[in-house]
């Protein structure tokens, strides 16, 4: 049968006739990168007034502690010899070929799974630096079982002790998983003391620097007297400062919204093209920005985690023993924030021990807990090609010395708190271009508000 012949035997109108006279119903422009951004919402925004926010802080002694590098051929590791200044005792030292020479001394030793590195009690005969494998940390408890008290991953080292016959290992170290060990021996130790004068110097600088008066945070002693009688003489005191505090300038991202003036003079209905356009670039703007907040390598989170602050999973998935181990590092742990499969990895791991975490409604969103703190859901935080991630804990606002987000409002152009939309100008062929600018940070107001926990399995767990 023809065209012709359907159309003669229809006694209606076609419905394909019949749109050419209707409207269709529209959505807005949708886009499929716009997430929760839990961590812009749960971060208190302080007014930045000039720009830039200094942190003071009371007077630390900072000994170290960071991670130390590796460069690796195959199954050999290398020290890489300028992380060696995040050992306790050679913080700040300069020295680049003392340092590099003080790298090749490390020796290479491989312990299988369950095999004791040191045991506690004996004499700290070597450097230990841990290139790759998890080693726990053992000690005896009032009731003749082995507590684990931390677990050392790649790039730990022992940390508080110089190799000597004075001081005895407070632990038993214990290979978690196949480790490879970087060892400096005693005696390689003694003789770069006894070549270097200033190697030596550096040494005995931070033996002082340990010995002076301090509190278990590593703080300048507040000198105090409490239950004494009769009128003994007073200590006299004062609160030190740090001389250099840390100041956080302001980041932006920024791009040019660029629209034709035909466009936005007549294709304006039912939606005005310009605020659709900016619409989607501020969601853009914004995932960046809490992209930025979790990654950049100044301000960001990931970066800014103190070193005593950072702690690994006792296995491979994040277990509820890891997220305790967390939550017991700081007071007032106000969220946590992990990638939604490090979430899912932890309910698993709820799951097979028959535990159920808890849930919060926050914001009108029903989220998953552990010990009624909420966790956070943010897909900016990186999962490695080894199928590993990380889950921050951390507390929030100035009166908690916590985490905080820094913007500043009523800038010119402002289109929201901390955003503005500045006409650039129209070029000769009409196109208008829009300056979109958000300027933010983030500072960590003291080392524990921010803690993290490492090397989580979330592949397959």
């Amino acid at each position: 049968m023809t065209e012709l012949d359907q159309r003669d035997s229809r006694q209606s109108l076609d419905t394909e006739a019949a749109r050419r006279l209707a409207t269709t119903t529209k959505t807005a422009p949708q886009m499929r990168e716009i997430s929760s951004r839990w961590l812009l919402r749960a971060l208190p925004w302080v007014q930045t007034a000039a720009g830039t926010y200094r942190v003071n802080r009371r007077l630390t002694y900072r000994l170290g502690g960071g991670q130390v590098g590796f460069i690796s051929a195959g199954a050999e590791y290398q020290v890489f010899p300028p992380s060696l200044t995040e050992l306790p005792f050679l913080q700040g030292f300069a020295d680049g070929p003392l340092l590099a020479r003080l790298a090749g001394l490390f020796e290479q030793r491989e312990y299988t799974r369950g095999e004791t590195i040191v045991r506690e009690g004996s004499p700290v005969a070597d450097l230990l630096l841990i290139a790759h494998g998890k080693a726990d940390k053992l000690q005896s408890g009032p009731y003749g079982t082995s507590v684990v008290r931390e677990t050392l991953a790649d790039g730990d080292h022992t940390g508080n002790d110089l190799p000597g016959p004075e001081n005895r290992w407070t632990y038993t170290l214990r290979a978690g998983t196949a480790c490879t060990v970087l060892v400096l021996p005693r005696a390689a130790f003694r003789a770069v003391m006894e070549f270097s004068p200033a190697f030596r110097a550096q040494v005995e600088s931070h033996l002082r620097r340990r010995a002076r008066p301090q509190n278990k945070y590593g703080e300048a002693a507040i000198e105090l007297a409490a239950g004494h009688r009769g009128e003994p003489v007073l200590p006299g005191t004062f609160v030190d400062y740090e001389l250099s505090p840390r100041e956080y300038e302001l980041s932006v991202a920024q791009t040019i919204l660029r629209v034709h003036s035909r466009v936005s003079d007549l294709y304006n209905q039912p939606m005005n093209q310009l605020d659709q356009q900016l619409r989607l670039t501020v969601e853009a703007l914004r995932e960046r920005q809490e992209h930025e907040l979790i990654t950049n390598r100044d301000f960001g989170l990931l970066h800014n985690v103190d070193p005593r602050q950072r702690v690994s999973t006792r296995g491979g998935p994040p277990t509820p023993d890891d997220l305790d181990e967390l939550l017991s590092r700081r007071k007032k742990t106000r969220y946590y924030l992990a990638h939604p499969r490090a979430i899912a990895a932890f309910g698993r791991q709820c799951t097979a021990r028959g535990v159920y975490p808890d849930t919060v409604q926050l914001d009108g969103s029903r989220l998953t807990a552990w010990r009624g703190v909420p966790i956070l859901p943010c897909d900016k935080i990186p999962i490695s090609r080894q199928g590993t991630s990380s889950i921050f804990a951390f507390r929030t606002g100035e009166e908690d010395s916590g985490v905080i987000g820094l913007h500043q409002t009523g800038i010119p152009d402002e289109y929201q708190p901390g955003l503005s939309v500045r006409l650039s100008g129209i070029d000769e062929k009409g196109i208008m271009s829009y300056l979109v600018s958000a300027y933010y940070s983030a500072a960590v107001l003291v080392p524990d508000a921010l803690g993290l926990l490492e090397n989580a399995e979330v592949m397959g767990s």
